[in-house]
């Protein structure tokens, strides 16, 4: 089984320069250890005169130092670190990249607002799944205002404004109390851009939009919706309502009243503005707001090209987010995860390698990795029967993407995964199968457990070292072999099981 690996993500916005940790068991699973945000405002002078000071540069280069000691620390060895709005503006921008590489060792990279909008809307996406009805993704930054307008998740229409809070702020001098004919300037503003720059005007009415960064995510807080796809949200109507006590406050009274830090406070309200204005443009009420951005895309892209080689199986959208919330259910309840994932890789390579005698398509691939996760879970209930309560947690539990039939069907294949129960009618996950094309899936669920099954006690002959083993076909009868090597010996260990 391949070795969790320890990865990062740095994002150097226009408002603050943020770091992210995480364990990546698979391309797939990724488990959240850490979050830092340090509060350097790199766009609050470059915006006024594109020019990084040597202030600012000195502070950027001790904030990454700071990142360097936490990536030392949690044993980090793949990383990315990207600039944004901000560094893009800057003219000095490669001096400001150098510096930091040679202070601190990481490599910055700056990337262009469609790198920026496309790593977002790539962790918007596995956030929500590939069932959300997704019309819209809005990311109001320091620097910009991106909007990307879409349809079965391709982009429609998108935009990149120059529209962001900290932006607006400085280049309007709008520090503290926004009056009303300031307030109008902002507004007029906005719209004059959306109007040139977003076209034709688009009318999402009841669609999902979803709104990423800080600001809205503080303004979520401040005008709570109804809740969408389990999200958070931001009403526009009751934002609009408490528009004018936000635009009345000084920063210190805002801090105060809406419990939000200095850099968030002075620039709440131009967000407030920018956010009601686009959402009148677009013609939505709320905006969902998933908490993920630039940072998760970057996570999830350096996962895939950590296990790409080990992983070569190319997953749907629907089949990652099963897996995902099969292991994150799986560790919840405290499952032995060497040897499940250890028992995952040998059924599926079982799988693969009779492909020519089962004839099963790449969804019942998924569903036997599901099962091989969960197949010895109900040793949390009881070792005794521990099959059975498998089954019970597996059609009971809280698994996102694992639904209707597939959910049967993964209940049975845990059930049956090894060799003291066989199918039953009575059975809960079995009897689940009947009616429409139940026979059908019943079929599935016994092919499929008899994978499992052989990968059980080759894993078990094996250990859960590196171990690999070959199904072959003899008399109409397919066996398959495991072996490991120890000491570079050329003698290996091997056991055969009927497949």
């Amino acid at each position: 089984m391949s070795e969790p690996v320890h990865i990062a993500a740095i994002d150097a916005g226009s408002n603050a320069v943020r770091l992210s940790v995480a364990r990546a068991y698979s391309a797939l699973d990724i488990e959240p250890l850490h979050t830092e945000r340090y509060p350097l405002r790199l766009g609050e002078g470059v915006f006024v005169r594109p020019r990084f000071s040597e202030e600012i540069t000195k502070k950027a280069a001790k904030a990454f130092q700071h990142f360097r000691e936490v990536l030392d620390e949690f044993g980090v060895t793949r990383y990315r670190a990207v600039a944004t709005s901000a560094t893009r503006e800057a003219r000095n921008r490669k001096a400001f990249v150098r510096r930091i590489k040679w202070k601190s060792g990481i490599r910055l990279e700056v990337i262009n607002a469609t790198e920026e909008s496309r790593l977002g809307r790539e962790a918007v996406l596995a956030a929500m799944g590939p069932e959300a009805p997704l019309r819209c993704i809005v990311d109001l930054g320091g620097g910009s205002l991106e909007v990307s307008i879409l349809r079965e998740h391709a982009i429609e229409q998108a935009a990149q404004l120059p529209v962001g809070t900290v932006r607006l702020m400085t280049m309007l001098d709008l520090r503290g109390v926004i009056h009303p004919a300031e307030t109008e300037q902002v507004r007029r503003y906005v719209r004059a851009l959306l109007e040139s720059k977003l076209t034709p005007r688009p009318n999402l009415g009841e669609s999902l939009a979803v709104a990423l960064g800080g600001n809205a995510e503080t303004l979520a807080n401040v005008a709570p919706g109804p809740r969408q796809h389990g999200l958070q949200t931001v009403e526009l109507s009751l934002l609009r309502e408490r528009l004018p006590d936000i635009l009345r406050r000084d920063v210190r009274e805002r801090m105060k009243s809406y419990a939000v830090r200095r850099d968030r406070a002075d620039v709440m309200g131009v967000a407030a503005i920018t956010l009601l204005t686009l959402g009148r443009y677009l013609n939505v009420r709320t905006f969902a707001i998933p908490a993920v951005g630039v940072r998760e895309g970057l996570l999830q892209e350096i996962a895939r090209e950590a296990f790409s080689r080990t992983e070569p199986h190319r997953y749907n959208a629907a089949a990652r987010q099963l897996l995902v919330g099969t292991r994150s259910f799986a560790r919840r309840l405290g499952y032995e995860q060497q040897h499940a994932e250890h028992v995952r890789e040998l059924s599926i390579q079982l799988f693969d390698q009779l492909q020519a005698v089962h004839h099963m398509q790449a969804h019942s691939r998924v569903l036997l990795e599901a099962s091989a996760l969960l197949h010895d879970t109900g040793h949390m209930i009881s070792h005794r029967g521990h099959h059975k309560h498998g089954e019970y947690l597996a059609l009971n539990g809280d698994i996102p993407g694992l639904e209707g039939r597939d959910r049967a069907v993964v209940a049975a294949l845990v059930r049956y995964h090894n060799r003291k129960s066989e199918p039953g009618g009575h059975h809960p996950a079995y009897s689940a199968l009947e009616g429409g094309c139940g026979q059908t899936h019943r079929q599935k669920a016994c092919r499929d457990s008899k994978n499992c099954r052989g990968a059980r006690p080759l894993a078990s002959a094996a250990g859960d070292e590196d171990s690999r083993f070959v199904s072959e076909r003899r008399g109409g009868i397919a066996s398959a072999r495991a072996g490991r090597c120890r000491g570079g010996s050329e003698r290996c260990q091997s056991q055969r099981g009927a497949v």
